[in-house]
């Protein structure tokens, strides 16, 4: 029966009167603001650092919501045919989701952040079939690419609203540049022979070639693939030969798969932490530091370099 009522309700979304084009003709409401539906919370906190007071900003993907298995409600249906502008993040990050804003782009202004990269900037194994690495957050020079892109669709549907967004976009971009060092100089606290994250599934990929760290996982790029006892046992392997002190579980996945490493470690005779939670694909409780992008960072770099024998950088 979901099935059949997301069949029906996609056409229909489609085909709602007044759906607004990418053209540069739309403006604030009544209120002042655009109202912008972002898929993840990282992209909401994108959009809120360069809309400012010119936009409200709908986030349908909260805490611990992993967004490779997100499926649209008809609240977040609603509340897309609603809006001036969704931001999405690309790259297959948001699953079947894709074809929903394809359908859309042509109706509504409909944006992948993604798409403010060049094809150099992105990561791509054989194991992916040719297909891009979606988490491009997790490099902070990227992101800040990504936010430039973002800012510069926002003047296009906003004309009048540029000044802001663009004062805005340059307070941000400085603020990245910050986290940017910070993240730099606390991972080369850590001593070279311990520079390995192991995590769930293979999100972490853009922060170890930015930061220098060897990064493995034990789904893949997407957690719709199931870890397998071969990927235990080889992973295991190489944890316990290279004596690394600590593996990692994600906020959005469950923690079965890395305990079950962690045993698998332990009967090779090594001792492996649990060296905390990192956030991957979702960002921590609204208010909290973890809750905004400069914060979630700042908490997996800390949380990442201290279990692994390094110290905080100042």
């Amino acid at each position: 029966m979901k099935r059949l009522i997301g069949i029906f309700m996609l056409p229909a979304l489609i085909l709602i009167p007044g759906c607004q084009t990418g053209s540069a003709d739309k403006t604030p409401d009544a209120t002042g603001k655009l109202h912008v539906v972002a898929t993840t919370g990282m992209i909401a906190d994108m959009v809120n650092n360069i809309g400012g007071d010119r936009v409200h900003v709908n986030g349908l993907m909260g805490p611990g919501i992993d967004p490779h298995l997100y499926k649209a409600t008809a609240g977040d249906i609603d509340a897309m045919s609603e809006a001036d502008m969704i931001v999405y993040n690309g790259l297959h990050l948001e699953g079947k989701m894709a074809e929903l804003f394809e359908k859309m782009k042509n109706r509504k202004a409909t944006v992948a952040v993604a798409n403010g990269l060049a094809e150099t900037d992105l990561y791509a194994t054989e194991a992916m079939s040719g297909q891009h690495d979606p988490h491009i957050w997790f490099d902070v020079n990227l992101w800040t690419k990504a936010s430039n892109y973002l800012m510069e669709q926002l003047i296009e549907l906003d004309p009048s609203g540029e000044a802001t967004y663009r004062e805005n976009g340059a307070a941000f971009t400085a603020t990245l540049t910050e986290l940017d060092a910070f993240v730099r100089s606390t991972m080369e606290t850590i001593p070279e022979s311990n520079r390995v994250l192991v995590t769930a599934h293979d999100a972490f990929h853009y922060f170890g070639k930015a930061y220098g760290v060897e990064v493995r996982g034990l789904q893949g790029i997407s957690t719709a693939s199931e870890a397998g006892t071969a990927d235990v046992t080889a992973l295991a392997d190489f944890l316990a030969g290279r004596k690394i002190p600590a593996i990692f579980v994600e906020s959005s996945v469950p923690t079965r798969y890395m305990e079950a490493l962690q045993k698998a470690v332990e009967s090779r005779g090594h001792t492996i932490q649990i060296g905390g939670s990192l956030f991957s694909d979702a960002m921590g409780d609204a208010g909290t530091p973890e809750g905004t992008y400069v914060g979630m960072v700042r908490h997996n770099t800390i949380t990442i370099s201290t279990a692994l024998g390094g110290g905080e950088s100042q």
